[in-house]
Protein backbone atom coordinates (compact mmCIF):
# COMPACT_ATOMS: atom_id res chain seq x y z
CA UNK A 1 0.00 0.00 0.00
CA UNK A 2 1.32 3.49 -0.18
CA UNK A 3 0.72 6.30 1.93
CA UNK A 4 -2.48 7.79 0.30
CA UNK A 5 -4.01 4.55 0.59
CA UNK A 6 -2.77 4.03 4.23
CA UNK A 7 -4.01 7.74 4.97
CA UNK A 8 -7.48 6.52 4.07
CA UNK A 9 -7.56 3.19 5.77
CA UNK A 10 -6.00 4.38 9.19
CA UNK A 11 -7.59 7.66 9.26
CA UNK A 12 -4.75 9.15 10.09
CA UNK A 13 -3.14 12.37 7.65
CA UNK A 14 -0.03 11.51 5.14
CA UNK A 15 1.97 13.95 7.38
CA UNK A 16 1.06 12.27 10.27
CA UNK A 17 2.06 9.19 8.80
CA UNK A 18 5.40 10.09 7.76
CA UNK A 19 6.15 11.89 11.06
CA UNK A 20 5.36 8.76 12.76
CA UNK A 21 7.95 6.93 9.79
CA UNK A 22 10.52 9.37 11.16
CA UNK A 23 10.52 8.69 14.92
CA UNK A 24 10.63 5.40 14.40
CA UNK A 25 7.28 4.13 15.33
CA UNK A 26 6.65 2.45 11.92
CA UNK A 27 9.10 1.63 8.95
CA UNK A 28 7.59 0.54 5.68
CA UNK A 29 9.45 -1.16 3.27
CA UNK A 30 11.02 1.52 0.67
CA UNK A 31 11.35 0.36 -3.12
CA UNK A 32 14.57 1.32 -5.06
CA UNK A 33 12.73 4.18 -6.18
CA UNK A 34 11.91 5.25 -2.56
CA UNK A 35 8.47 5.22 -2.21
CA UNK A 36 6.98 4.18 0.95
CA UNK A 37 5.43 0.59 0.56
CA UNK A 38 3.25 -0.46 3.92
CA UNK A 39 2.26 -3.81 5.25
CA UNK A 40 -0.49 -4.89 6.97
CA UNK A 41 1.29 -5.01 10.15
CA UNK A 42 2.44 -1.10 9.49
CA UNK A 43 -1.60 -0.07 9.31
CA UNK A 44 -2.41 -1.84 12.39
CA UNK A 45 0.32 0.33 14.04
CA UNK A 46 -1.06 2.86 12.75
CA UNK A 47 -4.65 2.38 13.68
CA UNK A 48 -3.22 1.28 17.25
CA UNK A 49 -1.46 4.56 17.03
CA UNK A 50 -3.81 6.93 16.09
CA UNK A 51 -6.42 5.46 18.89
CA UNK A 52 -3.74 5.98 21.65
CA UNK A 53 -3.08 9.43 20.27
CA UNK A 54 -7.24 9.82 20.44
CA UNK A 55 -6.98 8.76 23.78
CA UNK A 56 -4.20 11.69 25.07
CA UNK A 57 -1.68 9.24 25.04
CA UNK A 58 2.05 10.52 24.27
CA UNK A 59 4.43 9.71 21.70
CA UNK A 60 6.60 8.13 24.09
CA UNK A 61 3.62 6.45 25.62
CA UNK A 62 2.86 5.04 22.09
CA UNK A 63 6.05 3.90 21.64
CA UNK A 64 6.03 1.68 25.24
CA UNK A 65 2.25 0.58 24.50
CA UNK A 66 3.29 -0.38 20.78
CA UNK A 67 6.71 -2.47 22.95
CA UNK A 68 4.25 -4.24 24.96
CA UNK A 69 1.47 -5.07 22.20
CA UNK A 70 4.38 -6.86 20.56
CA UNK A 71 5.63 -8.34 23.57
CA UNK A 72 3.12 -11.73 23.81
CA UNK A 73 5.47 -12.15 27.53
CA UNK A 74 4.51 -8.71 28.66
CA UNK A 75 2.86 -8.32 31.76
CA UNK A 76 -0.66 -6.23 31.79
CA UNK A 77 0.60 -4.46 34.56
CA UNK A 78 3.07 -2.94 32.87
CA UNK A 79 0.60 -1.63 30.45
CA UNK A 80 -2.16 -1.03 33.46
CA UNK A 81 0.50 0.83 34.89
CA UNK A 82 1.29 3.50 31.96
CA UNK A 83 -3.00 4.09 31.67
CA UNK A 84 -3.46 4.60 34.85
CA UNK A 85 -0.46 7.34 34.84
CA UNK A 86 -2.20 8.92 31.79
CA UNK A 87 -5.52 8.80 33.74
CA UNK A 88 -4.15 10.47 36.67
CA UNK A 89 -2.91 13.62 34.50
CA UNK A 90 -6.05 13.90 32.36
CA UNK A 91 -8.18 13.63 36.02
CA UNK A 92 -5.16 16.78 37.43
CA UNK A 93 -6.41 18.30 33.83
CA UNK A 94 -9.92 18.35 34.43
CA UNK A 95 -9.13 19.60 37.61
CA UNK A 96 -7.71 22.74 36.44
CA UNK A 97 -9.83 22.73 33.67
CA UNK A 98 -13.36 23.05 35.89
CA UNK A 99 -11.23 25.65 37.91
CA UNK A 100 -10.64 27.77 35.30
CA UNK A 101 -14.28 27.15 33.73
CA UNK A 102 -15.56 28.26 37.17
CA UNK A 103 -13.27 31.63 37.49
CA UNK A 104 -14.42 32.50 33.68
CA UNK A 105 -17.85 31.67 34.83
CA UNK A 106 -17.93 33.92 37.56
CA UNK A 107 -16.17 37.02 35.42
CA UNK A 108 -18.84 36.49 32.49
CA UNK A 109 -21.68 36.84 35.09
CA UNK A 110 -20.11 39.89 36.72
CA UNK A 111 -19.65 41.53 33.76
CA UNK A 112 -22.85 44.01 32.73
CA UNK A 113 -21.86 43.68 29.03
CA UNK A 114 -23.39 47.17 28.26
CA UNK A 115 -22.35 50.62 27.15
CA UNK A 116 -20.21 51.05 30.22
CA UNK A 117 -16.06 50.57 30.22
CA UNK A 118 -16.04 48.98 33.44
CA UNK A 119 -15.40 45.41 32.51
CA UNK A 120 -14.38 42.71 35.44
CA UNK A 121 -12.93 40.70 32.70
CA UNK A 122 -10.45 42.70 31.41
CA UNK A 123 -9.85 44.09 35.55
CA UNK A 124 -8.94 40.17 36.76
CA UNK A 125 -6.62 40.10 33.45
CA UNK A 126 -4.64 42.74 34.19
CA UNK A 127 -3.96 41.78 37.46
CA UNK A 128 -0.86 40.24 38.44
CA UNK A 129 -0.77 37.28 40.25
CA UNK A 130 1.23 36.40 43.13
CA UNK A 131 2.71 33.19 42.53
Amino acid sequence: MNIGDVASVSGLPAKTIRYYEDIGLVSPLRSANGYRTFRESDVHKLAFLGRARALGFTIENCRNLLKLYADTDRASAEVKQIAEEHLQQIDHKIGELTEMRATLAHLVDACAGDHRPNCPILADLAMARQG
